[in-house]
């Protein structure tokens, strides 16, 4: 991801001043809010953040590209959607809360939140605990 800072600036009674927003950062926002929606498994990343994460590093952008054009941004998100889930619900969800993430900490216009569904991941249940003759409670 190319590191690009967008520049606002923030206009009170006195003067003008310049505040400084990196693309990862707008990146981490987008991603912390989509990974919170129920529904999304993962989020999907390419192959430097399948090494990150084997590394043990974990990557809050993985999933997320970022463009900004003046303060109007444009959000891709690729996940991966646990298996059972109506899938237009949480790419919906995760369109709503991204945008209003976005625009509230940063004070961007978001254009658009595209997302990328790039698998389907099955839920593994625990398994039931077993109680043995010897613990069950006796009549």
């Amino acid at each position: 991801m190319d590191e690009q800072i967008l520049e606002v600036e923030v206009q009170n009674q006195e003067d003008t001043n310049t505040v400084k927003i990196a693309n990862d950062v707008v990146a981490t926002i987008a991603g912390i809010a989509a990974a919170e929606i129920s529904g999304v498994a993962s989020m999907s990343g390419g192959m430097v953040s399948g090494i990150s994460q084997m590394l043990g590093k974990k990557q809050l952008t993985k999933g997320v590209k970022v463009e900004i054009v003046e303060k109007d941004v444009t959000l891709d998100i690729s996940i991966v959607v646990e298996y059972g889930r109506k899938i237009p619900e949480v790419c919906g969800a995760i369109q709503q809360a991204v945008k209003q993430a976005v625009e509230d900490m940063t004070g961007l216009n978001v254009t658009a939140v595209n997302v990328h569904v790039t698998g389907v991941q099955f839920v593994e249940e625990a398994p039931a605990e077993e109680v043995s003759p010897e613990a069950a409670p006796e009549e």
